[in-house]
């Protein structure tokens, strides 16, 4: 039986009706000229809080933005209730081209990666002198995944009052990065938020770290007016701290410009995600000498032509075990 006209464009095409009584889906979406710029402060269930101008906002991700993720640091489009007043909620529309991206993987077999944070400029990795006691590896760890990300690494010690710092730096001096210590003395009298603050001026700093090792209290100091962050103690059997932060969040620094991105304590920084030919990027001085390297060279086999760029004077020989180092870590576990 016909149940339409010869010519199917006729009107008596029959049409099936919107029963929910909604507009028809579309592929166009709107352009949301009117949204306006926020900041991502922190993330909590799908609450996401922002920035906008000068007042706080709790927005929530917009349909149209389907399964991209929303992470602290990002600069974000909002529509929708900006007052901030409470029970208020505003949508976030679209994620902004991000400048950096900090991931890590749960470990070196995992798929999945996740993203730390956006648009930082600077990974502070702080580390315990002792109790707990410090795992290079980790460190290692944290330096590969911003060297990978275009992150600048800034070393932090803590607790030089417990055990010198001497031995870990001349591991990674070799590689130039700047380093802070401090001890638990400065901490309180302020001298650690001195020796730190100038080193995070004017950039987006991300503060990564094992829990115990004095990340928090540090931030806390840095950002007094904030100190409802808890901190934790380290468990006399394991050696390890709690995990007393669940959340990063931003904060901005005291007295100068710049911000603070406060994570939670990790046990390891799995490097899945990172491509280990993007790691010679981060050093300029050795880069030039893998042009004689053999197709798909690992940088630490026999035919590998960086020996006789360091052994030629063009690279510290040190910079050349560093450089090896990193790459092994990529291949190793943390705490192996």
């Amino acid at each position: 039986m016909r149940r339409y006209g010869k010519n199917p464009d006729e009107d008596d095409i029959r049409i099936r009706p919107n029963r929910k009584g909604n507009r028809p889906r579309t592929h166009t979406r709107p352009k949301h000229e009117d949204a306006v710029e926020g900041f991502v402060l922190t993330v909590d269930r799908g609450r996401i809080t922002c920035l906008v101008e000068d007042r706080t906002v709790i927005a929530m991700k917009a349909r149209e933005l389907g399964r991209k993720s929303v992470v602290v640091g990002d600069r974000v489009a909002i529509v929708g209730d900006l007052t901030g007043d409470k029970d208020t909620l505003a949508r976030i529309v679209r994620v902004e081209t991000r400048a950096s991206v900090l991931r890590r993987t749960a470990d070196d077999d995992d798929p999945f990666e996740r993203v730390v944070v956006a648009n930082a400029d600077q990974l502070a990795i702080v580390t315990a002198l002792a109790d707990p006691e410090p795992r290079p590896r980790m460190i290692d760890r944290c330096l590969v995944a911003a060297y990978d990300a275009g992150l600048t690494p800034l070393l932090v010690l803590t607790k030089s009052d417990l055990a010198p710092a001497d031995a870990l730096l001349n591991a990674y001096r070799p590689l130039g990065v700047p380093y802070v210590v401090t001890s638990r003395e400065d901490l309180a009298n302020g001298a650690a938020t001195d020796l730190v603050r100038k080193h995070l001026e004017d950039k987006v700093t991300a503060f990564v770290g094992h829990s115990g090792v004095g990340k928090t209290t540090l931030v806390n100091t840095l950002v007094p007016e904030d100190r409802w962050r808890t901190t934790g103690v380290v468990n006399a059997v394991t050696g390890r701290g709690r995990h007393t932060t669940t959340s990063a969040l931003a904060l901005p620094l005291t007295g100068v410009a710049g911000w603070v991105i406060d994570t939670p304590g990790v046990r390891s920084f799995g490097l899945n995600h990172v491509d280990p030919s993007r790691v010679i990027l981060a050093f300029p001085d050795l880069e030039p000498g893998t042009e004689g390297c053999p197709r798909g060279c690992s940088h630490d086999e026999a035919e590998c032509a960086l020996d006789q760029w360091a052994a030629d004077g063009h690279a510290d020989p040190a910079r050349l075990d560093s450089l090896r180092r990193l790459l092994a870590t990529r291949e190793r576990r943390e705490g192996d």
